[in-house]
């Protein structure tokens, strides 16, 4: 079914059929589910193996039909990320999909020239990293230090770039796209200097990404160690977070039995009163820089953002500026006070 309708892929400011090229072959899809996750996938994804293929042609003919320009891949695993992402609805995938790289292309300073060794600075702060073991419902723990930042070195725009090519990583597993991933956020020692950085833009723009721009399903956000001042990022965040997204927020101060009764101890490093040994970042720092040449490949495919798009396929982002500087000025009183 994956080779039956293709369409081209041509440069948004193409005027006419020479200037149109054909797409290449496409690898074929095979997949790597267990007969487990093939039954999991079916029960909460609506994923049938027998049509997944027709599926995804569908949608590839949803894109080519109503968004010839967007310059994206095509593949069928690439598009199998988007369907298991909105559980096979093709219009909901379909949105996803465009607002994917929406977001790619109307944030330049975290999308130009992003690749792991561009960050390579924040992976080695340990701002970000991937705990070693899975959790039981077989889902990777994505674990951030904003204290392992300091803002003088660089933006806090480094900071989402290498959260961004984690998840993409991470997405690169079916058994992700299937189980999801859980985050633990660590907010040991945050002032109100370094929250000020992450104002209502930043936050819209995050939670944008996150939500409605990227495909994967995060099932859970543990925070612990937060201080009074989270009280305030919060507020700037909940505003944009969709209930059931809201509803998957465990705040667990400095309980360290309650964040055990979301994610074991077994799986956890000793400082997070864990039995896995000390949190080490160099595993996946080492696994993220060698797959240079994989993101640089899988990119490749997409268009930069710096290309112009059809207006019907982007989004401005200037009202939402607008109105996000207005809420910061609002927002600041807010932080002193929970300060």
């Amino acid at each position: 079914m994956s080779g039956g309708s293709d369409c081209t892929r041509t440069s948004p400011s193409a005027g006419s059929a020479s200037d149109t090229e054909p797409l290449p072959a496409r690898p074929k899809y095979v997949c790597s589910l267990s007969a487990d996750l093939v039954t999991k996938a079916r029960e909460e994804l609506q994923e049938k193996p027998e049509w997944r293929l027709r599926d995804v042609q569908a949608l590839r003919d949803m894109v080519c039909k109503d968004y010839p320009y967007l310059g994206t891949c095509l593949d069928d695993a690439f598009l199998l990320r988007f369907l298991r992402a909105r559980k096979f609805d093709y219009d909901r995938a379909l949105q996803l999909l465009v607002n994917y790289h929406t977001c790619r292309r109307s944030w330049p300073e975290v999308f130009n020239n992003l690749k792991p060794s561009a960050i390579k600075p924040v992976l080695e702060s340990g701002f970000v990293t991937v705990l070693p073991r899975l959790d039981p419902e077989g889902r990777h723990v994505v674990c951030i230090r904003p204290d392992r930042w300091t803002p003088s070195n660089y933006p806090i725009t480094e900071n989402i770039r290498a959260i961004y090519l984690t998840l993409e990583k991470l997405i690169q597993s079916e058994e992700t796209q299937v189980n999801g991933i859980v985050i633990l956020a660590d907010y040991k020692g945050v002032s109100l200097s370094k929250a000020s950085h992450f104002g209502p833009f930043v936050a819209k723009k995050v939670i944008g990404i996150l939500q409605d721009g990227f495909p994967i399903r995060i099932k859970a956000v543990n925070i612990i160690n937060e201080p009074r001042i989270f009280k305030g990022i919060f507020a700037i965040i909940k505003p944009f977070l969709k209930e059931k997204i809201a509803n998957r927020f465990f705040l667990h101060g400095c309980d360290l039995n309650s964040l055990h009764q979301n994610i074991p101890p077994v799986i956890l490093p000793e400082e997070y009163g864990g039995t896995a040994g000390k949190l080490d970042i160099s595993a996946w720092n080492e696994l993220l820089l060698a797959s240079e040449e994989d993101f640089l490949h899988d990119f490749s495919q997409l268009l930069l953002p710096c290309d112009s798009s059809p207006h019907d396929t982007l989004v401005s982002g200037d009202a939402d500026e607008k109105q996000c500087d207005d809420s910061l000025r609002g927002m600041k009183p807010q932080l002193y006070y929970c300060y």
